[in-house]
């Protein structure tokens, strides 16, 4: 880390590049290599050739370069004073001749054997994906394909939230055709490297998704090792577990939130089967694409101007069309339909459901610390 950034850091500047933190030029420089001896026999025999010609037939240095290129690359003759040439200029024209076409053979083969193998062409594209990722902030990083991925990145892709698939297998490419992937990386997960390329460190958050418990369990703590390194604040870490054993294990690791789907779907179920009228609800409020109606939940800080005020002084009501229809506590404790004369504690969250436009300002009012005068 540069002597500039280390500053930066100390004095809790957000440190903004759009350049990759995985630099792939050292790979596609060696790709290159091979092209180095071809390139610089072409410019010792073109320089040869053009001091031949100034020495032996008394060319202008400008003519003399050009007699030497054509020569060298057998396009013809006739431009020059070719028809004059004397004994030692034949011998001379020829011999740059044969270099030229054993030189030009040799490059061909070069360029033919590169283009053939085809990994310079894949690290240029992977380079250019790496640089479209590096201009992503607070997305999330999404750990291993498979159909809660997908699911996933559609809905993704509906609510305009960035995100990037990392996962190891050779067809990513096309699975990401397949499922709408806009970003990808081919690395395993775990792996720093995959980190570095999927340009983590800005990220919002690491959703892992596997069905093999130990996958989750490795790509939690090497995030949270890697959080650490960083000095950054906390990722949110979501994951999921195929029993509630699991849930409880991935919890205690360092996830922040862990889904298991077989409970899940059996709530779920439960609700339908005991309030069959209901089953729409969540779709048309919750996941349903530019619905009118959102729920989120709004922390309120120790600083807050809130703090120890009842819920009919903050007007939300009257003034964003917002409810608060529920309050966690510091201590954990929820309030779910408090009233409105239910005092507002410090570091609790507010549960509300409204307008999305109208939760956002409600959000930034409550951040305050002085009571905004049109309230």
């Amino acid at each position: 880390m540069s002597f500039l950034k280390r500053i930066k850091k100390a004095l809790g500047w957000e440190i903004r590049s759009n350049k990759p933190e995985y630099d792939l030029n050292p790979l596609i420089y060696s790709q290159l290599k091979p092209f180095r001896l071809p390139l610089i026999l072409i410019q010792i025999i073109l320089m040869t050739g053009a001091l031949g010609y100034v020495y032996i037939e008394d060319y202008p240095i400008m003519k003399a370069i050009f007699q030497s290129a054509y020569t060298f690359t057998t396009t013809g003759f006739g431009a020059l004073n070719e028809a004059n040439f004397s004994n030692q200029g034949i011998i001379f024209t020829v011999t740059l001749m044969l270099s030229g076409f054993a030189v030009l053979t040799f490059s061909v083969g070069i360029l033919i054997n590169t283009i053939s193998n085809g990994t310079l062409f894949k690290l240029l594209k992977e380079r250019k994906m790496l640089y479209k990722i590096a201009r992503l902030r607070r997305h999330f990083v999404i750990f291993y394909h498979n159909e809660y991925t997908a699911q996933l990145a559609r809905q993704f892709r509906e609510n305009h939230v960035p995100f990037v698939v990392v996962d190891p297998r050779d067809d990513i490419e096309e699975i990401a055709k397949e499922y709408g992937y806009p970003y990808i990386v081919n690395e395993e997960p775990y792996k720093e490297v995959a980190f570095f390329k999927s340009h983590l460190s800005s990220a919002k958050g690491a959703i892992s998704l596997s069905k093999n418990i130990s996958d989750n369990i490795t790509l939690i703590a090497s995030v949270r090792l890697y959080e650490k390194e960083l000095g950054r604040s906390p990722f949110l870490i979501i994951s999921n577990a195929e029993t509630q054993n699991d849930k409880v294990r991935l919890k205690k690791l360092g996830a922040d939130k862990v889904v298991a789907p077989p409970s899940l779907m059996a709530k779920r179920v439960s609700a339908m089967a005991i309030r069959p009228d209901m089953e729409n609800v969540l779709e048309e409020f919750l996941y349903k694409k530019d619905t009118p109606i959102d729920m989120e939940e709004a922390f309120v800080g120790e600083e807050s101007w809130a703090v120890d005020k009842q819920i009919q002084d903050l007007h939300l009501r009257d003034r964003m069309k917002v409810s608060i229809i529920g309050i966690t506590e510091a201590t954990g404790k929820f309030i779910q339909m408090p009233k409105g004369t239910t005092v507002i504690r410090a570091n609790c969250k507010l549960l509300l459901v409204g307008s999305h436009r109208g939760i956002s300002k409600s959000k930034r009012i409550l951040s305050y610390s002085q009571k905004p005068k049109d309230i």
